[in-house]
């Protein structure tokens, strides 16, 4: 059965599988760069007014299908759904600003890739900045051989002073907010608060995760301040899309919780593994993060 696996899998790559319609009729799965250039419109009436280039939001999708491997592979719906969240938050869908990211992985519900939002650093700044009450945000790493203090309670302090070199090892990373009222908080994470929090990503070990590790942990601070702030229909919006997969590519789609099963990985099985060869998983695809379903099931 596995002998020609080598065979299947170029037949699969020059020749998509076709996709069963309601009506049981064969469909031929579409071409995703055609679909880019049919979501133009659609791109232009949802971008915030202070956005105004969709055919840059496009181009920048055309770019990321070629860059990112196998996220040509993954389903029409899946790569709308997170292209409109893009466009509807105002933030560019490729890794060059470090805004958000869209990462291909294998969907045991669907039985096929799906594209994964993930809102980088870079994003979550710029949401920040957004807000009528902003007025000042940073985040930074603490090293071993910083002068580092903070203290939580009805006085607060954080005082950071950065070794001028050999800093050391990570030991920290904290966001700070400053509001236009005056007011401000912070969040301080240990190295094992970041490990713990990634740990639950079922993108913890590709995407910015794998490239981008000291952004991330600065956005997973910057994520868990956003619970301290005034809320805003961006900031739920980005938290709630955040490492979701989102199917309805209509405008109401961003009002509606994505698919997102938060701290549940499974490893993909490979070619060679106990149960035998997985026949509609191809083997060139082995070792990606596996969607779980909230039961569980497959």
């Amino acid at each position: 059965m596995s002998t020609n696996l080598a065979e299947r899998v170029a037949a699969r790559r020059n020749h998509p599988p076709a996709r069963q319609t309601t009506r049981g009729a064969v469909a031929q799965q579409p071409n995703l760069v055609q679909f880019v250039q049919s979501m133009r419109g659609e791109i232009a009436r949802a971008l915030p007014a202070h956005v105004a280039n969709p055919e840059r939001i496009a181009r920048i999708a055309l770019t990321e299908l070629r860059r990112v491997e196998h996220l040509a592979e993954c389903t029409q719906e899946s790569f709308g759904g997170a292209l409109m969240t893009c466009a509807q938050l105002g933030l560019e869908p490729g890794g060059a600003l470090g805004e958000a990211y869209l990462l291909p992985f294998w969907s045991k519900k669907t039985r096929a890739y799906e594209v994964q939002l993930v809102i980088g650093y870079q994003g979550m700044i710029r949401l920040f900045w957004q807000h009528p009450a902003a007025a000042g945000l940073a985040a930074h790493t603490v090293h071993e051989n910083d002068e580092f203090e903070f203290e939580y309670g009805l006085t607060p302090v954080l005082k950071h002073k950065p070794a001028r070199s050999n800093r050391g090892r990570p030991t920290n990373y904290y966001a700070v907010a400053t509001l236009s009222n005056g007011g401000s908080a912070f969040v301080v994470l240990s190295v094992e608060d970041v490990e713990a929090i990634r740990q639950r990503s079922k993108a913890k070990d590709f995407g910015p995760w794998a490239t981008d590790y000291d952004a991330m942990a600065k956005k997973t601070a910057i994520r868990q301040l956003f619970k301290l702030l005034p809320k805003s229909s961006e900031f739920a919006r980005a938290v709630a899309h955040d490492e979701g997969v989102r199917r309805d590519m209509s405008p109401e789609g961003l009002d509606a919780p994505p698919d997102y099963v938060e701290g549940e990985v499974v490893e993909q099985p490979s070619a060679t593994s106990e149960g035998g060869v997985v026949e509609d998983v191809p083997a060139e695809f082995a070792g990606w993060p596996e969607a779980v379903e909230p039961n569980g099931e497959a």
